[in-house]
């Protein structure tokens, strides 16, 4: 079967499946293994700034004008013959928008099987990688995967009960500037790591906040975790933010851990569980999250 997946977290979903190698075509910001690197991108971003204010801005102008943040290689992607794509209805801020590859894939002979994914908490996310098996034929494969990660889940609660741990009230942000709160599965996320989330809200969109927001919210610890960023970037937006917080303030690889809803979400919970119960859990590692401040 050729598949194109047209979001970074149905790339890490087919290659959870022990099915990267019936990838013809992924995005530009999909993490693909060595053996893989040779696989098509059809994807670019049209946003071409760096920093997070720079790219607020950029992102800003092209939803104003009504105009897509990703450009589609149409042909590059008709020309690959995919019998499935992979796409989202989520959020046309991180992948192609689902009506763009619709069109496209009315263009292929013969037609494609069009699988939207549309995760918006963590069982979501699990019921979509049940949707990619389906889709690729390896049900029981999927099945076995969402079973794994749901036992991995399962044991971080199971901790928690057992000893009665109390829940520190967390900030996750998405973004720093502005400053927006996580959303989607992040709260969720937070919940099962044994946290209580003050702003986001599980299932809903990301939103815009303020420092006088978080100050009265009074969290316990902030997270940053950049949407797309990874730990290096994260820390670089994080710096100023840390200085004027007398909170802990914690920057995790939110490219890896939160910011696609893949199998990589089950590992943030993980290390979200580690950065509010190191006592229970352990410190996590420095290659999923550094404290910054203070």
């Amino acid at each position: 079967m050729r598949v194109a997946a047209l979001l970074p977290a149905a790339t890490d979903i087919v290659i959870a499946l022990g099915a990267g190698d019936q990838l013809v075509a992924v995005t530009h910001a999909c993490v693909l293994p060595p053996q893989l690197s040779g696989v098509p991108r059809v994807t670019r971003s049209r946003v071409v700034a760096s920093g997070a204010a720079a790219i607020d801005s950029g992102v800003s102008e092209l939803s104003t004008a009504g105009a897509p943040l990703f450009e589609l290689d149409e042909a590059l992607l008709v020309a690959r013959q995919p019998d499935v794509i992979l796409t989202q209805a989520v959020c046309d801020v991180c992948a192609v928008r689902e009506a763009e590859a619709r069109a496209v894939a009315a263009k292929i002979r013969p037609a494609p099987r069009l699988t939207t994914l549309g995760a918006t908490t963590v069982d979501g996310i699990l019921a979509d990688i049940m949707t990619v098996g389906t889709a690729l034929d390896v049900p029981e494969e999927a099945e076995e995967l969402a079973l794994g990660l749901r036992a991995r889940i399962g044991e971080v609660h199971r901790r928690l009960k057992a000893n009665q741990a109390p829940r520190p009230r967390v900030l996750v942000l998405e973004w720093t500037e502005p400053l927006f709160s996580a959303g989607h599965w992040v709260p969720d996320m937070v919940r099962r790591a044994g946290g209580h989330e003050i702003i986001g809200q599980a299932g809903q969109v990301s939103r815009r906040t303020s420092a006088d927001e978080i100050r009265a919210s009074n969290p316990e610890v902030i997270v940053v975790a950049p949407c797309g960023y990874t730990m290096a970037e994260a820390q670089r937006e994080a710096a100023s933010l840390s200085r004027a917080q007398a909170t802990p303030v914690w920057v995790v690889d939110a490219n890896r851990l939160t910011s696609s809803p893949g199998p990589g979400v089950i590992h943030g919970i993980e290390v979200l569980a580690r950065i509010l119960h190191p006592g229970l859990f352990g410190e996590p590692s420095p290659r999923d999250a550094s404290k910054v401040s203070p």
